[in-house]
C-alpha cells in the first residue's frame, strides 16, 4: 500500500477517535459539574480537561481565566483548535476523501455525513441546548463508523492501518485520562477522606467509569465499592477491558504485525515491550513506583511508538 493511503487512513481514525475521546472527556466532566462542590473545585475540572488535552496556553491565549462555558465552546466547536470535536471530524472527513476509493461506500458516507451533521448541529445552537445530548451523538457515531468500518471493509492492509490509528489514539487518551483524574481526587489513598469526601469520591469514580463505558464493567468484575486502585487496575492492566491500556496495546501489536515490513522490526519489538509490561505488570507495584511517573513514561513511550510508525509506513512526519 503507498504511504500516503496508509497514513490518511491511520489518520482518519485517529481524528474519529480524538472526536470521541473529547466528547467523553467533556461529558464527564459536565456531569461532574452538575454535582454540589465548590467553585474551585468547579474550576480544577475544567483546568484539568484542558491539561489532559494539553491545550491550556492556547486556551489561555485566546479566552484567558478559564470557564466552564469558553472551554466547552473551545473544546467543542472552535475550528481554530486542531483538536475541537468539529476540527477533528473536519480532519477524519478531508482524510476519508482523499482516499474515497480505499473506502466502502457505508463507510465514506458515515464519515460525511457526520461532519454534515456536526456543522449543522453546531451553527443551530443544539449544543448549547443540551450538552449530554450532542456528546452523546458524538460517541455514537464514532460506535458507528467503527461497526461499519468492521462491518463492510475487506480484512487487509487499510483496515489494519485504521486499526492502528484508532488503538493508538485510544491508549494515548485513556492514560491521559487516567493521570489527570487521579490527581484531582487522592484522599482515598491516604485514607484521610471525611464522610462528605467519599460522597463526593464515590460520584468522581463513577463519572470517570462512565467516561470510558466502564461503570457496569466494573461492576461485574469487582462487585464491590469502587475503589480508586481497582479503577485504574481496570483502565490500565485489564486486557478484557476494551478501553484499557493493555487492550489498546494488544490491538497494536497485533495490528502492526498485519502490516509488517523489512524496517518494522524495531517498532515492532518496543509494541511488544510496552504490552509485555502491561501483561505482567501488577497495580500495586505500579502505585508504590508512582502513578504519575509510569503514565508519563507511557505518554511518551506512545508518542514515540507513533512516531515510528510513521517513519516506517506513514509520510514522513516533519522533525
Amino acid at each position: 500500500m503507498l504511504s500516503r493511503t496508509a497514513d490518511h487512513l491511520f489518520w482518519m481514525n485517529r481524528y474519529t477517535e480524538r472526536a470521541e475521546n473529547t466528547a467523553r472527556l467533556l461529558d464527564v466532566n459536565y456531569q461532574t459539574s452538575l454535582l454540589p462542590q465548590s467553585e474551585a473545585v468547579a474550576l480544577a475540572g475544567w483546568q484539568g480537561l484542558l491539561s489532559i488535552s494539553e491545550l491550556m496556553t492556547p486556551y489561555k491565549a485566546k479566552h484567558g481565566d478559564v470557564r466552564a462555558k469558553a472551554v466547552m465552546d473551545f473544546m467543542v466547536k472552535d475550528e481554530s483548535n486542531p483538536s475541537s470535536i468539529l476540527s477533528c471530524l473536519t480532519a477524519a472527513r478531508e482524510n476519508a476523501r482523499a482516499v474515497r476509493g480505499a473506502l466502502t461506500t457505508e463507510v465514506w458516507e458515515t464519515l460525511n455525513q457526520t461532519w454534515l451533521e456536526v456543522k449543522r448541529k453546531v451553527k443551530d445552537g443544539e449544543f448549547e441546548e443540551d450538552p449530554a445530548q450532542f456528546f452523546d451523538w458524538v460517541k455514537f457515531r464514532s460506535h458507528l463508523s467503527r461497526g461499519v468500518t468492521v462491518g463492510t471493509m475487506l480484512m487487509d492492509e487499510a483496515l489494519y492501518f485504521m486499526r492502528l490509528g484508532t488503538f493508538l489514539e485510544r491508549a494515548d487518551n485513556t492514560a491521559r485520562l487516567v493521570d489527570v483524574k487521579f490527581h484531582a481526587v487522592e484522599s482515598d489513598f491516604y485514607g484521610t477522606a471525611n464522610e462528605k469526601d467519599q460522597e463526593y469520591d464515590f460520584y468522581h469514580w463513577s463519572a470517570i467509569l462512565r467516561s470510558v463505558s466502564g461503570f457496569e464493567v466494573y461492576r461485574k468484575v469487582y462487585r464491590d465499592v469502587i475503589k480508586p486502585e481497582r479503577v485504574a487496575e481496570l483502565l490500565i492492566l485489564r486486557q478484557d477491558m476494551p478501553r484499557s491500556l493493555h487492550a489498546c496495546l494488544n490491538e497494536v501489536v497485533g495490528n502492526l504485525k498485519m502490516v509488517a515490513n523489512d524496517q518494522s522490526t524495531e517498532t515492532q519489538r518496543r509494541a511488544g515491550k510496552l504490552r509485555s509490561e502491561l501483561q505482567y505488570g501488577r497495580i500495586d507495584e505500579i502505585l508504590a513506583t508512582g502513578l504519575h511517573a509510569y503514565l508519563t513514561q507511557f505518554l511518551d513511550r506512545v508518542n514515540d511508538l507513533g512516531a515510528h510508525i510513521s517513519r516506517d509506513f506513514l509520510i514522513p512526519t516533519p522533525v
